[in-house]
This record gives structure tokens, sequence and C-alpha cells, in this order.
């Protein structure tokens, strides 16, 4: 990957951009009070299978170990995802939590890599709950869907590279309406041509190691990604966003240490953006949005970024004054 040119720079596409991106057209309609809440159905099943992830943790930690320091970090990170989920749920819908083991048959342990497992069948179940919940509950699923794909890393699953997400192509019954998805495709679009550009900074920095070798791997990912999403938009029938003539990195890189932050800081940037996305597509689209904000939480973990309980819904970054 060659350096980057010294034309003209514009501060960087998907960092300014997220802030507006926040679920732009996305808004549900007030709820009826008169029937049942539609996402009732989808927070108590999502909310049964965090509990058996608690009472998963909890039977492990019965037993201390090296890794109870990590198991307590993920096991408080699950409790926060149970309360978010169960939000706006009466409180007698909701199931009492079973997390804490019995005291008459004490139950075998699981072990760290059967743990990792059952966080990776959680985070599968709230995905295929995305197409049925309101956009502000679909965002929340797939955060976090990402977090508990981060936990099962963490607890040993293998650390696949993440790959490209696949854009299926729109039919007439699944086509986004244009006034409210193609805002927001629009702006996953500039923010994947800045991040291109961003990982054409970071490889150059790098040293030819396997740092420069995952750097190469995620300059392929956001191409790819970047493709799908100007596919998709000329389907609608409109132009896709070209890319800036240039970018304002939002602090200087001159070695390898500078170039990791900044790979770090643009995959923690696009979960933002990717989040948001999941609420402002329609149903059919989704999963596509859920996964890109999967790999990009992945991505940013391999590069160093701080892990937070829900990925792409943290407190926003610092941005840099466009020009």
């Amino acid at each position: 990957m060659q350096p980057p040119s010294r034309r003209t720079f514009l501060a960087l596409g998907l960092i300014t951009l997220t802030a507006a991106c926040t679920t732009e057209g996305a808004t549900p309609p007030t709820p009826d009070n008169s029937g049942p809440d539609p996402d009732h159905p989808v927070r108590l099943r999502a909310v049964a299978a965090t509990d058996t992830l608690l009472a998963a943790y909890d039977t492990l930690l019965t037993t201390p170990g090296d890794r109870t320091p990590l198991l307590q970090t993920l096991r408080a990170e699950t409790a926060q995802h149970r309360a978010a989920l169960a939000q706006g749920l009466p409180p007698t819908s909701i199931p009492p939590s079973t997390s804490t083991p019995s005291t008459t048959t004490p139950p075998t342990p699981p072990t760290p890599p059967t743990l990792a497992t059952l966080e990776h069948q959680t985070a599968q179940s709230h995905l295929a709950d995305l197409t049925t919940a309101r956009p502000p509950l679909a965002r929340l699923l797939a955060s976090v869907s990402a977090a508990n794909a981060l936990h099962a890393t963490a607890l040993g699953a293998p650390t696949d590279q993440p790959t490209p997400s696949s854009t299926p192509t729109p039919t007439p019954s699944n086509t986004p309406t244009p006034g409210t998805a193609l805002p927001a495709l629009q702006k996953a679009l500039s923010a994947e041509h800045a991040a291109v550009y961003g990982y054409g900074v970071v490889g150059a920095h790098l040293p030819d190691d396997q740092q420069r070798t995952d750097a190469r791997t995620a300059y392929a990912a956001h191409q790819s990604q970047r493709d799908a999403w100007q596919r998709l938009i000329t389907t609608l029938g409109a132009t896709p966003t070209p890319a800036a003539a240039g970018y304002r990195l939002p602090f200087p890189v001159t070695d390898p240490t500078t170039a990791t932050h900044l790979a770090a800081h643009l995959e923690t940037s696009l979960t933002t953006v990717y989040a948001d996305l999941v609420a402002d597509l329609p149903t059919p689209h989704r999963p596509t949005a859920a996964t890109a904000l999967r790999d990009c939480t992945l991505r940013a973990h391999r590069w160093g970024a701080p892990d937070t309980p829900f990925p792409g819904i943290p407190t926003p970054l610092p941005t840099p004054t466009q020009t």
C-alpha cells in the first residue's frame, strides 16, 4: 500500500458523520397503547437467553481460578446487557434471573470453551430477532450480539479474521425506501471511503510483519464493504457518494504506534456508523449492517481499542473539524 498523497485534505468522513447518523429517519411511530408492545416478545427472548449466560458464568465462577477476573468482567457486562434488554418490560412479565446456582446439587462447571460456544449461540439468537424488533431495539440487539462475539473471542473461541459483509441484491419487496434508508447508506459508504484511505496510511507506517498483514486484510475488507454499498445504492437508482479528494487525519501518524491507534480509531468510529445503520435500514438489510458492526468490533479489539459493553453505542469520540 502506498503512502497517501499530500493533496488537499478533508476531515475523515466517517468520524464527522457519526453524530448525524444516529437513527436518522428511523424513529418509530408512537406506540399504540391500546395493544401489546410488539417488542415485548423479542425482549423476553433476549432476556431469557442472557439469563442462561449469566447462570453459566455464575456456575463457572464457583471454582476460582486464573481466569476469574476475566469471567467477572464478562459477567458484569452480561448483566448490563440484561438490564438494557429488559427496559420497557412490565416487571411482572420478566422472569426472575436464574443465574444463582443451586445449593443442593452443585452443577458441573462449564469450561471456558463451552461458555464461548454459548456466547456465540446467544449472539446468533439476538441477530435472529433483528427483523422483528423495532429500530431502537434492533440497534441494541446488534450491539449486544457484537459484544457476545467479543466475549466468545476472549473466552478462547477461534480468532477468525472478520470477513466483508455480503450485501444482498434488493428485490421489489425488500428495496429500502430512498427517503429513509438512502441517506444512511450514503453515510455508511462515506465512512468506508474514509476507512479505505485511513488504512492506506496505517499500512504505510507498519513494519513488514503480522500487523501489516492484518492491515492489508482490513484494507481489503473495507474495500469490499465499500463496493457492496455502492452496488446497493446503484440498485436503488441513486448515485453513490464518491470518495473525497483526501482526508485529514484526527492525529498525526508517524510510526507503528500511532498507526495502530489510527486503525483502532477507524474501527471504533465505524461501529457507531453500523449500529445506527441497523436502525435505519429496513428489516431485510439489518443483518448486513449487524455483521459489519460485529466485524468492526473484532477488528477494533485486535488493534487494541478499549472494549465496551455496547459496541457502537459508546460515548462519541472527539471529532475533528471538517475543512
